[in-house]
């Protein structure tokens, strides 16, 4: 592909990544992964090229953009090379009219500025969109941190499970990954599932699992001895736990699929039972942006307040599980203050359950819980808060 034709791929990529932030459709990697499918001529470094192109786009623009030849405009309004490519050659795009449209420069969309937590100023909002690394979780069951595990990693600052890298690694080709040796993992995850404190013996309740990360960190701290009820609501997630179970060597996790709205009763014989009920809730996502930025054009604030509803049901689920004595850990990879500090507070003034101190390594107080950001921590951004049912 010429320099031009990339360019031209980008925008048409960009295209139905806008169309389909607009529609609730399929993210952005997926797009990228079917458009080089049926584009075999293109090689390994046209699809780079395309692919940083697509992603400069797509952090650069706060708002969704009218279209994807808008927000390419917007980037070469900034980039007098990549301004030059826009020159009509073939399979290359048009050049560019006077006063043609180009998408304007931002960090998030201004509906969204204000819902941030109060923590999260406009430095932190935009170390939202720089590109995050690639962040392993080395599994205890199997092995001890060492950077050798993983050529080219070294060790995390915050997690003693954690093995970085800089990011684009296929970890899955791997001998480390194939054997179990370790998982993918932001640090930020990693510190909340260390915070559960989960030890040998305990029953535990993850009630978002979705597909298993934070149930595998989970069963590792406990040894894989005691009991993992891994529930969700979305069939196909946990599907994708069985494998992973299987490699990662663990045999104490019983995946359990739940009927949105019957939870409460298919989780009944677990009333009063849990040692640590886990509530990673479905988000909006903000404090993972790095990794996602053009779902920020997803957000609508319809979707925004089904989220804090249903978060809420959640939390008011899980506290029939937990045991005398048992804790209530709740976290979202959110950033804004309607889905942390806000939901935390509410939750305490109508729960019998107190609020209890989490031990997480990180993060800034954030109300009654904590707050770890991109800027601050270096992880993705994520609250997390406890209770504790009183014995």
């Amino acid at each position: 592909m010429t320099p031009a034709a990339r360019v031209q791929a980008a925008i048409e990529l960009l295209d139905e990544i806008v169309t389909s932030a607009r529609e609730g459709g399929a993210a952005a990697d997926t797009l990228i992964a079917r458009y080089f499918k049926t584009r075999r001529y293109a090689g390994s470094k046209d699809r780079r090229a395309v692919r940083d192109l697509v992603f400069r786009a797509v952090r650069r623009a706060g708002e969704r953009p009218a279209s994807g030849r808008a927000a390419m405009i917007g980037l070469a309004g900034e980039d007098a090379a990549l301004a030059a490519l826009f020159d009509g050659s073939p399979h290359g795009p048009a050049p560019i009219a006077p006063g043609e449209a180009a998408a304007a420069h931002g960090t998030v969309p201004a509906w969204l500025a204000e819902r941030f937590d109060p923590l999260v100023d406009g430095a932190e909002q935009a170390a939202l969109l720089e590109r995050a690394p690639l962040d392993l979780r080395v599994n205890r069951l199997k092995a001890a941190r060492d950077p050798a595990l993983v050529p080219g990693s070294t060790p995390t600052p915050l997690s003693p499970l954690g093995l970085r890298l800089p990011g684009g690694e296929n970890v899955e080709q791997t001998d480390a990954w194939k054997a179990g040796l370790v998982e993918v993992q932001d640090e930020g995850s990693q510190l909340l599932a260390l915070a559960c404190a989960a030890r040998p013996g305990m029953t535990v309740v993850d009630l978002c699992a979705g597909a298993g990360g934070k149930t595998l960190a989970l069963a590792a701290e406990m040894g894989n001895a005691g009991r993992i009820v891994a529930a969700d609501t979305d069939r196909a997630r946990l599907f994708r736990m069985t494998p992973r179970l299987e490699r990662a060597g663990v045999t104490i996790v019983e995946p359990g699929l739940l009927d949105p709205g019957r939870e409460t009763e298919a989780l009944a014989d677990l009333a009063g039972a849990a040692d640590i009920v886990l509530v990673d809730a479905p988000c909006s996502g903000s404090g993972t942006w790095r990794r996602n930025p053009e779902a920020r054009w997803r957000l609508t604030p319809d979707r925004l307040a089904r989220l804090t509803g249903l978060q809420a049901r959640l939390l008011d689920i899980a506290a029939v599980l937990v045991a005398p004595g048992g804790v209530l850990v709740y976290a979202v990879c959110s950033l804004f203050a309607e889905e942390g500090r806000a939901q935390a507070a509410a939750f305490s003034a109508r729960s019998s359950l107190v609020e209890a101190d989490l031990p997480i390594s990180a993060g800034r107080a954030a109300g009654s819980g904590v707050l770890l950001t991109p800027g601050h921590d270096g992880t993705d951004g994520f609250f997390v808060a406890g209770w504790q049912r009183p014995c």
